[in-house]
């Protein structure tokens, strides 16, 4: 007999061999079977929950293939700017948090956007300094490669007018008087963000519960958590007192190998909720920061072509340290944005593959966003995992041709072309930066249709890929790049009882609607942890 019964409905089970069934059957937290109702109800015995969806579609849980998990926490509670569409509004946005915080306290997060201001600008500490005069100010741009500070945080900083700029960063002054604007790039923040009083461990709980909620109303089940060592701790308390509601695979920073390696040998591999994974590396920063890497400058900034990331300084630490990761057998997944930075790595990876055994080690590029034609095809001939967040280009696509120009966007987030060279296409949200919402992304991947609304057929249509193929991506090849394929990312006997039930079919609506579509149930593990029906009998 089965403990959980979901029959009545339309279940793609991104099964090959058996993708459709009306029904599914769940004994503890394994799938037991899926098949059409008259086998389900054969497995059905007195003490057994019988869900009845009534229609309702059925999706392996969605797998966040990029996620800043606990920062998302922190920020759900945090001053919220992304939505500010004037220098006034950002301002009374921050001296509404001031005035509800002790003298020093900090002001952090944030998440602003300054494309949305009109006309779009970057903020600067005068805007702010009168009305945060007690407390000093960090809130970061939404990409998390800028952040605005005003003048009691760069006081505390000591970063003034001879200040200079670290090496993967930038300390923008203005260009009259040599001032700092509060404008910090990349390594740049690094210089205030050292003297910010970490959170306390109930805060980080607290941000870890936050963040699990969120994640369950959304039907993500597991997360690939790009953070640090400190970040698991959290997760593994967490675990510990059986709150952990959705499987984390957390990786710390290359720049951390020696401990990551050490940290590796004593911790369990075996615990399907949480999971060291490898080591994350930045080559470059973002497009909206201006500091991702190009080979030619930037239209609206000629005077730059990005800025290589601290973890490329001094010349040839990264290879060094990517060679390491491999004679010791563990995945790296590589910050790329710019088409330089990406074909720096590119060429970093054909050099340490050259100097290794052959194996399976399931390399990935994160973002991969801006590529030169003729690199495409190297992500397929490497066998390279492309972790891409497709929520990124409906917003990026509003303002990125300003940035680099309508001939460099033709091959922007180019999925489609990904996909026939051979590459492993994995989607996440990349959280804080876009919603931690699978559907927007499956929505953005298969449409294209930017924010504004200036490009109904799709921003680069070529580029566009079909709603079958964005499910794999959050699905069975997402469970691939965790090396977790036989375990989840699909419905089939023997997985892990991991699944979400949604009100429409996305395979059966035009991909236009999939914005509209809700999720009505997570489960994982077996267990359902969010419910927004009457659906259980």
């Amino acid at each position: 007999m089965t403990d959980l019964a979901l029959i009545n409905g339309e279940v793609w089970t991104v099964d090959q061999n058996k993708p459709e069934a009306s029904a599914l059957a769940i004994d503890k937290n394994r799938i037991l079977t899926a098949g059409q109702d008259s086998d389900i109800k054969q497995l059905i015995g007195p003490s057994t929950r019988i869900i009845d969806l009534k229609g309702a579609f059925v999706l392996p849980g969605f797998i966040d293939a990029h996620s800043h998990f606990l920062n998302g926490g922190f920020a759900l509670k945090a001053v919220q700017l992304r939505d500010c569409q004037s220098r006034e509004e950002f301002i009374n946005r921050l001296a509404a948090k001031a005035g509800v915080l002790p003298a020093g306290a900090w002001i952090v997060n944030g998440d602003w956007d300054e494309e949305q201001f009109d006309p779009p600008e970057y903020p600067r500490k005068e805007w702010i300094d009168k009305a945060t005069a007690d407390n000093p100010v960090c809130v970061n741009r939404f990409d998390w490669h800028m952040v605005l500070v005003n003048s009691l945080a760069l006081k505390l900083a000591g970063i003034g007018k001879n200040t200079v700029s670290p090496a993967g960063g930038e300390v923008e002054k203005d260009t009259v008087t040599g001032e700092p604007t509060g404008i910090l790039k990349d390594a740049a923040c690094d210089l205030v963000y050292q003297i910010i009083p970490p959170p306390s461990n109930e805060e980080k709980q607290a941000a870890g519960r936050a963040a699990l909620k969120e994640a369950a109303a959304h039907g993500v089940t597991s997360i690939h958590d790009m953070s640090d060592l400190s970040s698991f701790e959290v997760y593994d308390s967490l675990r510990q007192k059986g709150k952990l509601s959705a499987r984390l695979y957390v990786y710390d920073q290359i720049s951390d190998i020696d401990n990551f390696l050490q940290a590796k040998k004593k911790i369990r591999i075996d615990d399907s909720f949480l999971r060291l994974a490898g080591l994350k590396g930045f080559v470059d920063g973002s497009l909206g920061s201006s500091t991702a890497y190009f080979f030619e400058p930037y239209n609206d900034q000629p005077e730059t072509y990005g800025l290589l990331a601290s973890h490329m300084h001094p010349e040839g630490i990264m290879e060094k340290r990517l060679l390491q990761a491999g004679r010791a057998g563990c995945q790296v997944a590589v910050h790329a944005i710019g088409d330089r930075a990406n074909a720096i790595i590119l060429d970093l990876y054909q050099k340490v593959f050259d100097q290794l055994e052959p194996g399976d080690l399931r390399w990935r590029v994160e973002h991969a966003q801006h590529l030169r034609r003729q690199d495409i095809a190297r992500f397929g001939q490497f066998g390279l995992i492309v972790s891409a967040q497709p929520y990124h280009l409906i917003d990026d696509g509003c303002w990125a041709e300003k940035r680099i120009g309508p001939e460099r966007i033709k091959s922007t987030y180019a999925f489609n072309s990904l996909l026939q060279s051979g590459a492993t296409l994995v989607f996440g949200s990349d959280w804080t930066v876009a919603p931690l919402d699978p559907l927007a992304g499956i929505y953005a991947a298969a449409t294209r249709r930017t924010l504004d609304g200036r490009y109904p057929g799709g921003w680069i249509p070529a580029e566009k890929i079909s709603v079958e193929e964005a499910i794999k991506a959050y699905t069975i090849k997402a469970a691939y790049a965790e090396f977790s394929e036989n375990e989840k990312g699909s419905i089939k006997p023997g997985k892990l009882a991991d699944v979400v039930v949604l009100d429409r079919h996305l395979l059966k609506i035009k991909p236009e609607d999939i914005m509209s579509a809700k999720v009505l149930m997570t489960i994982v593990d077996g267990q359902i942890i969010f419910d927004r029906t009457e659906m259980v009998g």
